[in-house]
């Protein structure tokens, strides 16, 4: 039922980042970023990426620049997306939604996204709502996370229209208690938390610092920052990703597409079986390649 996944050599032809970041650009308009900027051995323009502060800059940069929001905040200490990867992800979910209406992408605020765990960044209706003028709901477990969102939405008036915001109370649920009876979502998005605890959290980012900063003595920070909530969920990603299958599987009447990221590819073929033994109509599995990270959307409809 899987169908082979559709692997691309960059970046979706859609995305504005094709070519890279114009720091010069950025940062003209953009003042907060100019001082993260040196030039490397190679005599290249960049940024410090072991930095938080700096790769929170550079975000911010692009999203004021290239997407002309007013505000962008986040709350302390929470995930800052890598804006890219995360316009990819917004750019695939068009072209599902257009090979079902003739290969025409659909725009407008008749296209109803829900995103799971938006985050205070609220990346993802940040970009949809720019690029293709689609509705969002976004999902939080965090009253922090809610706060900080509602004040991008706030300060960036035309927003308003676009983005919903709603608390889930119960950590232990996903869609339950969110949906309501007459909602439709053309596409669920989400993210799902990686780390299966707080220790496999910290050996990794342990060796990803270790890798950017050249100051072997230097204490280990979370380069992008992320809260408990964002970066760990018992039994890591595949557990998640298990229990959104099951829970929309009770939605099945309010969702068309259900999607996930899906770090580690061994996650696949595990949660493919579930959807193939419980007869999911269609399955879709989407690479996405920046530089040499490759990520995979796992897409299904009931």
């Amino acid at each position: 039922m899987a169908n082979n996944a559709k692997s691309t050599p960059k970046l979706h032809a859609r995305n504005k980042h094709q070519s890279g970041y114009d720091l010069k650009k950025l940062s003209s308009r953009y003042a907060g970023l100019k001082q993260h900027i040196f030039i490397n051995d190679f005599g290249k323009e960049t940024i410090e990426f072991s930095d938080p502060k700096a790769v929170f800059e550079l975000n911010k940069s692009i999203l004021l620049t290239d997407y002309k929001l007013k505000h962008w905040e986040i709350a302390k200490n929470s995930l800052c997306p890598a804006i890219p990867g995360r316009a990819d992800y917004v750019h695939y979910m068009a072209d599902l939604l257009a090979s079902e209406n003739n290969g025409e992408l659909p725009k407008g605020p008749k296209i109803n996204i829900l995103d799971i765990g938006t985050g205070s960044s609220l990346i993802y209706p940040l970009i949809g709502a720019q690029e293709y003028e689609w509705k969002f709901v976004g999902t939080e477990i965090d009253r922090t996370s809610i706060h900080h969102a509602e004040i991008n939405i706030n300060k960036n008036v035309w927003l308003k229209k676009q983005i919903d915001l709603r608390f889930q109370d119960d950590k232990n649920k996903i869609l339950a208690g969110i949906i309501y009876d007459n909602d439709k979502f053309d596409v669920v998005m989400g993210n799902p938390p990686y780390y299966g605890s707080r220790e496999e959290h910290w050996k990794s980012t342990t060796k990803k610092f270790d890798n950017l900063n050249k100051k072997k003595d230097a204490l280990p920070v979370q380069n992008f920052g992320g809260h408990a909530n964002e970066l760990w969920y018992e039994g890591g990603e595949k557990a998640f990703i298990s229990k959104l299958i099951y829970e929309s599987m009770e939605f099945k009447k309010n969702l068309n597409w259900i999607t996930s990221l899906v770090s580690n590819k061994d996650h696949l073929k595990p949660l493919i079986s579930i959807l193939e033994y419980h007869k999911a109509s269609k399955v879709e599995v989407i690479e996405m390649k920046q530089g040499q990270k490759t990520s995979r959307i796992l897409a299904w409809k009931w």
